[in-house]
């Protein structure tokens, strides 16, 4: 009795459930149906329109506008150059020949090369086979002239004291032209050489004197020592017997050759231009040794050092050899053709291969016999800076 009240009492209190008109209803689904046939005709009516592809970066559309340019041809490397040239200033004007290796270094060194009596430029170039070595080591040579209107024989005036002066003659005009030639090739102005055969190596020490803050090292072949002589009289009696010349100030790398035979100028010169090198350092050490070249001469090398420093002072004598270029060729003048040591150390002096067999011609201040050289050189170490402005067309 009790429970079917219960049920009976929670079935009078449960909600009856809300009756869905039928209005409604119908309504949301004509709506519905509108909705998609409307969209479906719209499609059949409508094309369909590519969704826009986003837009590539401003810099990206800039070099799809502009015309395609044909690839840059790759540069070449600058050849080598061999050309003439001619230099004036208040104290004369030089011919001279210049080489370039066509090396792109920043500051490439430059080395002038003095020729001796009865040479030209040309001839000197071929004989030392320098610019071979300068293509190799990448370094700037200039080979003055000296004319005949300056000597007969057209050796350099070394021995007049007018010439080998500062601001004065030939070396005022050298000098010019060395500084006109660092400035116009950007050549380093710490790693200027000079160096020379007989006349030109007695010259290119005069000149190394004159101007000592213009040239790093100096390189002397079968020369006298600055200042051996007064005038002509003088020079052939410092040249037969040797005269040790003027006292060195500052200091300068400097490297010797000197042949044991030679009869033009005695080799004695070759031993006190060694003197005066070692004059301006305090003190340095002496270390000699003796070689032989294969199926060559024997000679014997003095190194002077500071400690065990660099060498900076080098004297090389060589057993037999006369006045001539050592380990020359005889593709030129005054050269000795046998074959020397090579020095692949050294960019500076070292003596090249002989190239050819014609036989060089003497002249002047040249003796016949031709010794045959070795030589390593060594190093020929310093540092100058140009120390005055270089003004185009003087002297200094």
């Amino acid at each position: 009795m009790t429970s079917s009240k219960k049920r009976g009492t929670r079935a009078g209190k449960r909600r009856p459930r809300k009756a869905t008109s039928p209005m409604k209803g119908g309504l949301k689904l004509a709506v519905d149906l509108a909705a998609s046939l409307a969209a479906a005709a719209l499609k059949a009516v409508v094309p369909l329109v590519a969704a826009p592809k986003p837009k590539a970066p401003r810099k990206e559309r800039a070099r799809a506008a502009a015309p395609e340019k044909p690839p840059l041809a790759t540069r070449s490397m600058p050849a080598a150059s061999d050309r003439a040239g001619l230099h004036r200033c208040e104290h004369g004007a030089r011919h001279y020949r210049i080489f370039k290796p066509g090396m792109t270094t920043a500051a490439p060194p430059l080395l002038v090369m003095l020729h001796g009596c009865g040479q030209t430029p040309a001839d000197f170039a071929k004989g030392t086979g320098m610019n071979a070595l300068a293509k190799t080591f990448g370094l700037i040579v200039v080979y003055p002239a000296q004319p005949r209107e300056a000597h007969p024989t057209r050796c350099w005036n070394w021995f007049q004291t007018e010439d080998i002066r500062r601001d004065a003659g030939e070396a005022a005009i050298l000098a010019s032209l060395t500084r006109d030639l660092v400035r116009k090739h950007g050549a380093d102005p710490a790693r200027v050489y000079v160096a020379g055969l007989s006349a030109g190596a007695s010259m290119a020490l005069a000149l190394a004197r004159a101007y000592p803050e213009l040239f790093a090292a100096v390189g002397v072949h079968s020369g006298l020592p600055a200042g051996a002589a007064r005038d002509q009289a003088s020079a052939l009696v410092a040249m037969q017997r040797g005269d040790p010349g003027l006292r060195r100030m500052l200091p300068m790398p400097t490297i010797v050759f000197h042949g044991s035979h030679d009869r033009v100028v005695n080799p004695r010169n070759g031993r006190l231009v060694v003197l005066r090198a070692r004059e301006p350092y305090p003190t340095l050490r002496g270390t000699e040794t003796a070689g032989q070249v294969p199926n060559g001469r024997a000679y014997r090398r003095t190194v002077y050092r500071l400690g065990s420093g660099r060498s900076l002072v080098e004297h090389w004598n060589v057993a037999g050899s006369g006045h001539a270029w050592s380990g020359g060729s005889s593709r030129g003048r005054f050269t000795d053709e046998r074959p020397g040591r090579l020095a692949r150390d050294d960019p500076l002096f070292p003596a090249p291969q002989p190239v050819g067999a014609e036989k060089g011609r003497p002249g002047p201040h040249h003796s016949r016999r031709a010794g045959r050289a070795v030589a390593r050189p060594g190093q020929l170490n310093g540092s100058s800076r140009l120390s005055q402005p270089v003004v185009p067309g003087r002297c200094r």
